[in-house]
C-alpha cells in the first residue's frame, strides 16, 4: 500500500529539497495591496475551468471569490498545474493554493494547511449491471476498469487489483462515457470529481460502492509560517462550512453531495 502513496506524491511533483525563494506576503500586506493571489488548476472541471466567454468558473472559483470578498480584497487567479501547487507557494508566486490540495505529511514539511475545504474519496463508481459491495469484489477476471492516462491511480490498480483489465482514455468525461456505453465495468478513482459527468448519460443507473478505499482531506495551502493568514482563513472556512455554503456550492458544481462531508468543528 505504501508504494502507491509514494508514487502519488511523486506524480504531484513534490520536491522535499525545495527552499523558499522569496518572503511570502503576510495577511497585512495582502490587505494593503487589496489583492490575494489564488492558485487554481486550469484544467480541472468542475473545480476550475474557463467557460465559453473565457471566464473562470467552478467550485474553487466560487469559494475563492467568497473568501476574497470576506477579506475585502480582489482575486488574482493564477493558473497552477498540479505539480506547481507547492513550488508556487514556496517561491511566493501565489498566496493560497487550491486545486484539491490533499493534506499529507510530505507537503506539510514545506507548506502550511488550513482546515479542510473538502474531501476526496478513492472509491468504485459502477452501474447496476455489475455486482460488488467492496472494491475487492471487482478484482477478478472479466472486469474492465476505465481510467485516464498518467493518473497515479493506474499504478495503484496495477498493484492492488492485478486481475482486472484497464482501458485508458484522456479525460474524466471520456472515462465516465466508457462505463456508460458498457465498454468498461467501473471506475476506481477519486469518485467525487466524476459524479458531475454521470448526468450526461440518461438511462444509466449509477452507483458508488459503499465501502470507500481511502478518504483524503483537501485544504488550502499557504506559505509556511504565515500563521495570521491561516488563522483568518480557518475562521472564514468555518463560517462557510457551518452555514452550509460549501456543501451547496459543491452540489451545484458536481451534481451530488460529497461522498464524505468535512465535519464542522469550531476547534482548529
Amino acid at each position: 500500500m505504501k508504494t502507491w502513496l509514494i508514487a502519488g506524491i511523486a506524480a504531484l511533483g513534490l520536491t522535499l529539497t525545495a527552499t523558499p525563494d522569496a518572503q511570502a506576503k503576510s495577511l497585512e500586506e495582502i490587505l494593503s495591496d487589496g489583492t490575494i493571489r489564488i492558485g487554481i488548476n486550469p484544467n480541472f472541471p468542475n473545480m476550475s475551468t474557463r467557460n465559453e466567454d473565457g471566464e473562470w468558473e467552478g467550485f474553487d472559483i466560487e469559494i475563492g471569490t467568497m473568501l476574497a470578498e470576506k477579506l475585502g480584497v480582489e482575486v488574482e487567479w493564477v493558473p497552477t498545474e498540479t505539480a506547481q501547487r507547492v513550488p508556487f507557494l514556496v517561491s511566493d508566486r501565489i498566496d493560497v493554493s487550491m486545486g484539491a490540495l490533499t493534506r499529507n505529511s510530505e507537503r506539510a514539511k514545506l507548506i502550511d494547511y488550513t482546515v479542510p475545504l473538502h474531501t476526496e474519496v478513492l472509491a468504485v463508481l459502477a452501474t447496476d449491471q455489475i455486482e460488488g459491495d467492496s472494491w475487492e469484489d471487482f478484482n477478478k477476471d472479466g472486469v474492465t476498469l476505465a481510467n485516464m492516462r498518467g493518473n497515479w491511480t493506474v499504478g495503484w490498480i496495477e498493484e492492488n487489483m492485478p486481475n482486472v483489465e484497464l482501458e485508458l482514455v484522456d479525460s474524466i468525461a471520456d472515462t465516465v462515457r466508457l462505463v456508460a456505453q458498457g465498454r468498461a465495468d467501473a471506475i476506481v478513482e477519486n469518485i467525487d470529481f466524476f459524479m458531475g459527468f454521470t448526468g450526461n448519460h440518461e438511462g444509466v443507473n449509477w452507483r458508488v460502492v459503499p465501502e470507500p478505499i481511502f478518504v483524503a482531506y483537501c485544504a488550502l495551502g499557504v506559505s509556511q509560517g504565515n500563521d495570521n493568514l491561516v488563522e483568518v482563513l480557518n475562521i472564514l472556512l468555518y463560517d462557510l462550512h457551518s452555514s452550509g455554503t460549501v456543501k451547496a456550492v459543491w452540489e451545484e458544481n458536481y451534481g451530488a453531495p460529497m461522498l464524505r462531508e468535512v465535519p464542522v468543528s469550531p476547534w482548529f
